[in-house]
Formats: structure tokens, C-alpha cells, sequence
């Protein structure tokens, strides 16, 4: 029999012992009927709770079941990092622990990039046509939809769901990306390197639901951070721009009023309005040339990004170094 594995299921696990028994066993009955070949990795993510011995037992009556982790709690993009890390399969689905997505949307990610060969990677969106959400806190959800029309607007992509743990890779796309996120905002990095490296993302409905057991892990202000500090990174000329032009066009109407006292005669020798006036215009033009600089340097880092991609894909093929001595 092929030890070779099709997916790998990553599921990052933080005292989530309530749940990964019945996630496990959910997972593993919809591909009961499937040809692919699974592996289940629970990440446990530092757990104060049973996680990681609820995990082991499983292992031992379902080879399916990898357990992983580490003994103190890092977040969970260093849980998703090391799950990949692990991960052996040809397609790599991320997941939580508490099956805020039903398992039968797993197959929906991976029967999209088994249709379309040029999609590199899946994303299960609850906001897009189609998707949905069942029983979420309202506050929560606000949160999460205005960050992501955020984010669609400001990097001018359509993207219904940026931030959404719920996803499928080609594993290409996960060796040729270097990922540095310890928190929540992994899930911005990996998008935003993977569409600089020139990967082609591809969006299914998926529905979104409440968790039944365990505490939720969601932190509002923590969220709400990480997608301004996003957006800013990938489009920080909106931000240079937008406060050059107003601190410009302040300069500008100092002006236009400074010349009117001058030529009605009201204007007073060395009167400070004249002074901040020209402050105002030299530091409007250049906290423009801030964001063009910072334009160019994106533009430099999507080009670095895809010789990064280039690099590890080569050092992932090159045969292991022997030792002949």
C-alpha cells in the first residue's frame, strides 16, 4: 500500500480537547467515500488544557490522526507554520479546531483546484455570493465583514474573505512563500506573499458557523489592528497620499489667505501665519514623496517575493545533501 498522502488537513488547537474528537471523527467520515488519502494534524498550540493527550489517543486507533505542537502557547501562525511544516500531503487545508466550517466544504476547496489546474489556492468565503454565517456574535461579525470590505477596497482585489483561516493550497504555493507571522495575521501574509509571487487565488462559499463548545479565541482589538496595519503595509500610499494632500491643500488655502492680506495691506511683517503656511506646503509635498517612495518599494518587494519563490522552489527539489565521508 502507497504511503503517499493527497491532503494534509492542518488544524491549529489551543484547549480545544471538547472538540478534536468529533472534528476528527466528522473529517474522517466525509472522506470515508473519497479516493484521496488524508492525514489529520492537530496542532497543539501550547494547550493548558488535555489537548494534546486527547490528541495521542486518537493517533493510536486512527493513523490518520498526526498529533504536532509545542509546549507553550505562540498563537496560531506559529501553529499553522509548524503544521505545514509537518504536512506531507500534495494539498494542504487549513482548518479550525471547532469546525466553524462544516467538513464538507473541504472537499469544495480541493474539488476547485482539482477542476481548475492554473488556481494555486482556495479560499472558503462566508462573505461572497453564496456563503453565509449561522449563529456568529454579531460583534464579531461586524468586525470581521468591515475589515475585509476594507481590505477589498483598499487593495483593489476582488476578495470577499482575507482573513479566514478556512483555505486549500497547492503545496507548491506553501514552499515557495516565506512565512514570519506568529498571530492571526498569518492569514493576511499568506495571502499577500502568494498573490506577489504570482500565485492565482480563487474564492468558494462556504458558511461560517458559531463554535458549540469551547471558548472562542476571537479578540476584538487584535483584529481590528491587524487589518489597519495591512493595510497600510500593502497600500501605504493611500495613507502618504491621503494626509500629504490634506496637509497640502490646508498649506494651499493658508496661502490663498495669506496673499489676500498682503494685497488688502493687512498683512503684518513676519506675522507666524505666513511661516506655517509655507511649513504646511513643504511637509504636505513631502509627506507625498513619502508615499511614492513607498509605491516604488512595493513595487521592489512583490519582485523580491518572486525571486524568494524561485529560490525555495529549487531548494525544495535539489535532492537531500549526503553525508560520503
Amino acid at each position: 500500500m502507497s504511503n503517499k498522502i493527497d491532503v494534509s488537513i492542518v488544524i491549529p488547537a489551543y484547549n480545544e480537547s471538547e472538540n478534536i474528537i468529533e472534528t476528527a471523527e466528522r473529517i474522517t467520515a466525509v472522506f470515508a467515500s473519497r479516493p484521496e488519502k488524508i492525514e489529520i494534524i492537530f496542532v497543539n498550540d501550547g494547550s493548558t488544557d488535555d489537548t494534546w493527550d486527547v490528541a495521542k489517543r486518537l493517533a493510536q486507533t486512527n493513523p490518520a490522526i498526526i498529533p504536532a505542537g509545542y509546549a507553550h502557547n505562540a498563537g496560531r501562525g506559529r501553529a499553522l507554520r509548524h503544521g505545514f511544516s509537518v504536512a506531507r500531503g500534495q494539498f494542504v487545508v487549513a482548518t479550525d479546531a471547532d469546525l466553524s466550517y462544516a467538513p464538507h466544504f473541504i472537499l469544495d476547496l480541493l474539488d476547485a483546484l482539482y477542476a481548475d489546474p492554473d488556481v494555486d489556492f482556495v479560499l472558503g468565503s462566508p462573505y461572497m455570493p453564496g456563503g453565509g454565517t449561522e449563529g456568529v456574535d454579531p460583534k464579531r461579525l461586524f468586525i470581521s465583514q468591515l475589515g475585509n470590505v476594507i481590505l477589498r477596497r483598499v487593495v483593489n482585489k476582488e476578495i470577499y474573505t482575507w482573513t479566514g483561516v478556512f483555505r486549500a493550497y497547492r503545496r507548491e504555493v506553501l514552499e515557495a512563500i516565506d512565512l514570519e507571522a506568529d498571530g492571526k495575521e498569518i492569514h493576511l501574509e499568506i495571502l499577500s506573499r502568494a498573490l506577489a509571487a504570482g500565485y492565482k487565488v480563487k474564492e468558494v462559499p462556504a458558511v461560517l458557523a458559531s463554535r458549540r463548545k469551547g471558548q472562542s479565541k476571537f479578540r476584538f482589538g487584535g483584529t481590528a489592528v491587524s487589518h489597519l496595519i495591512f493595510s497600510f503595509y500593502e497600500r501605504p500610499i493611500l495613507v502618504f497620499g491621503a494626509i500629504g494632500l490634506i496637509v497640502l491643500l490646508v498649506g494651499l488655502m493658508g496661502g490663498v489667505y495669506v496673499s489676500y492680506l498682503r494685497f488688502s495691506g493687512n498683512l503684518v511683517e513676519g506675522r507666524p501665519l505666513t511661516t506655517l503656511v509655507v511649513i504646511l506646503i513643504v511637509a504636505g509635498l513631502q509627506i507625498l514623496s513619502f508615499g511614492f517612495i513607498a509605491l516604488q518599494m512595493g513595487i521592489l518587494k512583490r519582485e523580491i517575493i518572486k525571486l524568494q519563490r524561485d529560490t525555495r522552489l529549487i531548494q525544495h527539489r535539489l535532492p537531500p545533501e549526503t553525508d560520503e565521508s
